[in-house]
């Protein structure tokens, strides 16, 4: 086996990027505190061909060197919007037929390898702060709550590790 080159992988341009096909699932981040994170998720993200981001409240938003760095430049091909509140965005979305689910540990969360996506819908997922989750009020207005399970000793996961991971699995179902 051989490495491909770069020139070898075929890779769209930004400008080409904005006319392809998107999924249908929009990433929202709420009060993500890491710009590592956020970059981190534009990049999956752009992998992905996620419709958009939207960034709320103290998420930090392009341009910025520390988002660039983990973001590589999907900061630029990524649609995304700013939210200082995130149930505004929450409801903006459910106002354009989104189903939004709270990536989240509930009472009667769904976990993910249980989540069967229908093809002809919208979906958004809230992803929440590093420390706190999403916020319960948040929570409390979205649509329903999706877990990733979990078999070790811990029970949480990066949120750019579990951004990549719903993402790839809404991908899967959705693409």
């Amino acid at each position: 086996m051989k490495k491909l080159k770069i020139e070898e992988l075929n890779r769209v341009t930004p400008e080409e990027y904005k006319s392809l096909d998107k999924l249908p699932l929009v990433v929202v981040l709420d009060h993500i505190r890491s710009l590592n994170n956020v970059g981190s998720v534009f990049r999956t993200s752009d992998a992905f061909r996620v419709n958009k981001i939207l960034l709320c409240g103290i998420t930090a938003v392009p341009p910025d060197a520390e988002i660039h760095k983990t973001a590589l430049g999907a900061e630029d091909s990524v649609d995304w919007r700013y939210y200082e509140d995130t149930k505004k965005a929450v409801l903006d979305l459910q106002s354009e037929n989104y189903i939004v689910l709270a990536i989240e540990q509930v009472r009667g969360s769904r976990m993910l390898d249980t989540l069967v996506l229908d093809k002809n819908k919208k979906y958004a997922v809230v992803l929440g702060n590093e420390v706190k989750g999403v916020q319960q009020e948040v929570v409390d207005i979205c649509n329903g709550c999706v877990e990733l399970p979990q078999y070790g000793t811990k029970h949480s996961l990066n949120v750019s590790v579990t951004a990549g991971i719903v993402i790839w699995d809404f991908f899967k179902q959705l693409q």
